[in-house]
């Protein structure tokens, strides 16, 4: 038996705005971060596109076979974040009575789950809290070790990183007369990658090095930079502004783990934030 009754699901199709594939005002890439937030829901698996891979086909299939628990939890989120952007723009309420219809529905599901035959399984998390810690203490652990062995290990340790949050990361890989410490796809996006611990911050001919090996791949790749031990001001003032490349240091990817904030959420702004003020580094 489903969890949602056809015609339960014909009144949640209006009341969130279902028809022609969407949901609400939902693009794909909010849609995707608004239940990794709200909910820590993974809504990109592929276990919820039985029915089809547009949103509202998603959120069908998710309705009708996670647990009726995640199931509530799901209306009320989305119900609340209909009623705020609804208010925020001014839009008067269309459907009568939508919000006693959307708890009558909830009403059923939570009587029904004391019914042990209809308990289905939980939905994968979009990220496990407990990865954040020990990420950090790998991290903490690598400080311990030998520069050069330490070196290896920071590489192997952020291709870990990187595949934890799907950005599907690539080994350290050498070119004629030239060594990258790897790449990792951000959206539609590939970045290399070049991974420095050392004992002194990064400087502006680090910078330029592994820009110029940027600029001599095809015009759309892209670099991230990481130092643990970051970088002097003096050389991010020199390497200007309006580069393909962004950095980061050990604190930030220490906060990144210490605020459970996802590896791929954080690259993402401080792209869009490279984008806009032109700076290469900024802060998590």
């Amino acid at each position: 038996m489903s969890n949602i009754r056809s015609i339960d699901m014909m009144v949640l199709d209006d009341i969130f705005d279902m028809g022609s594939g969407y949901v609400l005002n939902f693009s794909d890439r909010t849609f995707a971060q608004f239940f990794a937030e709200e909910l820590n829901i993974d809504i990109d698996d592929p276990a919820y596109k039985k029915y089809g891979t547009s949103k509202a086909k998603r959120l069908r299939c998710f309705l009708q076979i996670v647990d009726r628990a995640t199931a509530v939890r799901t209306l009320n989120a989305l119900w609340e974040y209909r009623e705020v952007v609804r208010q925020r723009f001014g839009h008067d309420e269309k459907i009568t009575n939508a919000h006693g219809q959307l708890l009558a529905i909830i009403n059923r599901l939570n009587v029904d789950e004391t019914n042990l035959s209809q308990v289905k399984t939980s939905p994968r998390r979009a990220f496990d809290r407990e990865i954040f810690g020990q990420f950090q203490a790998e991290l903490r652990h690598l400080s311990d070790l030998e520069p050069q062995p330490r070196g290896y290990a920071f590489e192997s340790f952020l291709k870990a990183l990187f595949n934890k949050f799907g950005l599907e990361a690539r080994e350290a890989f050498r070119l004629r007369g030239e060594q990258i410490d790897g790449s990792f796809l951000l959206g539609n996006e590939t970045y290399l990658l070049e991974a420095k611990w050392q004992s002194a911050p990064s400087g502006v001919d680090q910078l330029h090095t592994f820009h110029g090996k940027i600029d001599q791949k095809a015009a759309w790749a892209r670099g991230l930079f990481i130092s643990y031990s970051g970088f002097t001001e003096d050389g991010l003032y020199s390497f200007g502004r309006g580069k393909r490349v962004i950095c980061m240091d050990g604190f930030d990817l220490s906060e990144a783990f210490a605020r459970e904030l996802p590896l791929n959420q954080v690259l993402e702004r401080k792209v869009r934030r490279a984008a806009e003020t032109g700076s290469a580094f900024i802060r998590v």
